[in-house]
């Protein structure tokens, strides 16, 4: 049992000093001048500020592992790495591989999340995409949409997978957003050259969100809106990438005016380089450079997911945005919460929730 007293927490949208109790990883009780139970231990937060902990639902890797690669023990790693940056709840990404590949590691982190409660289930980028934008993805590798097939996956995962990423000009898309939608996974649209008739037929049969938006998609013309319009024109979230090199800070500020904050969810799509300094990498089967952060496939120069960390991605959106900080913070953790349908349990300081937080100094708040 924990009794945080005199801190700043972002409670209810609002920045209110009081005391948070908790017990057995859970938000207990939350007011001002809160009697300390018996035995409880008291930390005094006086000059700190305690926010809702971070949620990225894509990420493939960090701190030298990738989740394609890693063992349970690497694994285990790279979640230790995650909370040193204030992620409270993560979806390891496993990308398109082999099947065998795919299946053991949906499985490795399958056990993973009976270890560690900041994983929240899996997202599974492909292998069901568009050849022309696979971006770092291996071309023969990539299949068309296959409910049976998902399955195969999700049985590996023991129905961990709550986000699959799609492409939805491939034969069979549609179906497969309505079936799989109806499992309760999220469909996400991504790495597509999709017309817009083609992304937003997708929309309607069940897909929720956009992957890694603007990034190995079409974007929109003055004649056709393609895929990129279809992300802003829709009531879907769309994933952000906020490392100012995936998207310029002009461009996140773009989205946020077409989709508002409550519609953005900030990713880091890192690949295992996060954290560690220029050198050579793997994403997946890929080998990767890293120079100046920056991660590019060695044999193409294709940008092969990032170096961001999450806390660095949420810095990153205040400073491009200037939005306030108890706003711009929905976009990593409420929005993703909402997303998955766990925000019963995280993405805001409330009663009955997780006791998962982000504390910052008064100095790191900004605004």
């Amino acid at each position: 049992m924990r009794l945080y007293t005199n801190a700043t927490a972002l409670i209810d949208g609002e920045l209110v000093l009081t005391d948070i109790l908790t017990d057995k990883g859970k938000i207990t009780k939350i007011g001002k001048k809160i009697k300390c139970p018996q035995g409880a231990e008291v930390l005094d937060y006086t000059g700190k500020y305690i926010l809702p902990a971070l949620i990225d639902i894509h990420t493939h890797g960090a701190d030298g592992y990738d989740f394609n690669l890693a063992s349970l023990e690497q694994m285990l790693k790279v979640i230790d790495f995650y909370r040193k940056h204030g992620v409270g709840s993560v979806l390891p990404t496993v990308m398109t591989d082999t099947d065998e590949t795919m299946c053991n590691q949906l499985a490795t982190v399958a056990q993973l999340a009976k270890l560690c409660s900041e994983v929240k289930g899996i997202h599974l980028e492909g292998p069901f995409l568009a050849p022309d934008y696979k971006g770092a993805m291996p071309l023969e590798l990539l299949q068309l949409p296959s409910v049976e097939k998902f399955k195969m996956y999700q049985k590996a995962a023991n129905g961990l997978i709550k986000v699959v990423t799609i492409s939805p000009e491939l034969k069979g898309a549609q179906q497969f957003a309505k079936e799989v939608s109806a499992m309760g996974v999220v469909v996400s649209l991504g790495h597509s050259g999709a017309e817009y008739e083609e992304a937003n037929a997708c929309v309607k049969a069940g897909a929720k969100s956009f992957t890694h938006t603007f990034n190995a998609m079409k974007l929109p013309h003055q004649h056709h809106a393609n895929i990129g319009g279809c992300a802003m024109l829709s009531d879907n979230y769309c994933e952000l990438i906020c490392d100012g090199r995936h998207v310029c800070p002009d461009m996140v500020r773009f989205m946020l005016k077409m989709k508002g904050i409550e519609r953005i969810v900030l990713v880091t799509d890192s690949m295992m380089a996060a954290g560690l300094p220029d050198g050579q990498y793997k994403l997946g089967v890929n080998n990767v450079t890293v120079k100046e952060g920056d991660a590019l496939i060695t044999e193409t120069g294709v940008r092969a997911g990032s170096t961001l960390t999450a806390d660095n991605a949420f810095a990153n959106f205040v400073q491009f945005t200037d939005l306030p900080v108890n706003v711009a913070i929905k976009a990593m953790t409420e929005n993703p919460a909402k997303l998955l349908g766990i925000y019963d349990r995280c993405g805001s300081i409330a009663e009955g929730k997780d006791a998962d937080f982000l504390v910052l100094d008064a100095s790191h708040l900004g605004k």
